[in-house]
């Protein structure tokens, strides 16, 4: 269970993230690539944030997000620029990539086709009864 201390910090690495990658991409002059980020999640002693992070176009992933671990060092060291007179330390920054999208649009596919698992009982596996 996260603190109100976790969240509020989350909420604003989260923020100032966005601001950092969007800005590393217009920078860059990349027009066919959109990063968000979804969730940034903080231990509870600080020292670690999780970033989740939904990329656009989704074949584009696996290399944007080897590109930002890669640069996770001046990622951390802009963001504390940005913090420094929220937070005295910044916590160590981890990067994963958030599939929850995919995940909303297999089941809109799976809903919206003849074999719907919702009108069609058959398709779905049966539970073992113990």
């Amino acid at each position: 269970m996260e603190t109100n201390r976790q969240k509020k910090i989350g909420g604003v690495l989260q923020q100032d993230l966005v601001d950092i990658l969007q800005g590393e991409i217009r920078k860059n002059g990349i027009t066919n690539l959109v990063i968000s980020v979804s969730k940034v999640s903080v231990t509870t002693d600080l020292s670690v944030a999780s970033v989740h992070l939904s990329i656009f176009p989704q074949e584009k992933a696996a290399e944007t997000l080897a590109a930002i671990r890669s640069n996770g060092p001046l990622i951390k060291h802009d963001l504390a620029q940005r913090v420094k007179m929220q937070l005295r330390k910044v916590p160590n920054l981890t990067f994963y990539l958030d599939d929850s999208l995919d995940y909303i649009e297999k089941i809109d596919k799976a809903l919206s086709q003849k074999e719907n698992p919702i009108e069609n009982r058959d398709l779905l596996d049966r539970r073992k009864k113990f």
